[in-house]
């Protein structure tokens, strides 16, 4: 069983920064493909980043390409979202998401990760 917390979210102005971090319990022995989502009120859950195991293959929501970056500490089980330059537009719940995959595969569609956290709520005001 794999268990993912988020954490980091909170209430930031137009033009800031965050970071997410995403602690995942995950058995070392195998390889997982990880990302993030958000969910804004009233919309549906949508792709952030994505990043494959080893860290050498990384996609990007065009929303967001340039002002976020996805990375992770294999050491640590730990994914991060570095969020820079935030708009209002990205305040929504925040998503940790992993699925056991090849260490190239990358997964950029939520019905294709078995694993999800509670979410980190990420406000932007204007």
């Amino acid at each position: 069983q794999v268990q993912l917390v988020e954490s980091g979210g909170g209430l930031v102005q137009a033009g800031g920064s965050l970071r997410l971090s995403c602690a995942a319990s995950i058995r070392t022995s195998r390889t997982y493909a990880m990302g993030w989502f958000r969910q804004a009120p009233g919309k549906e859950r949508e792709f952030v980043a994505a990043m494959n195991w080893s860290g050498g293959r990384v996609r990007y929501a065009g929303s967001v390409e340039g002002r976020f970056t996805i990375s992770r500490d294999n050491a640590r089980n730990t994914l991060y979202l570095q969020m820079n330059s935030l708009k209002p537009e990205d305040t929504a719940v925040y998503y940790c998401a992993a699925d056991e995959a090849f260490a190239a595969v990358v997964r950029l569609t939520a019905s294709d990760y078995d694993y999800w956290g509670q979410g980190t709520q990420v406000t932007v005001s204007s």
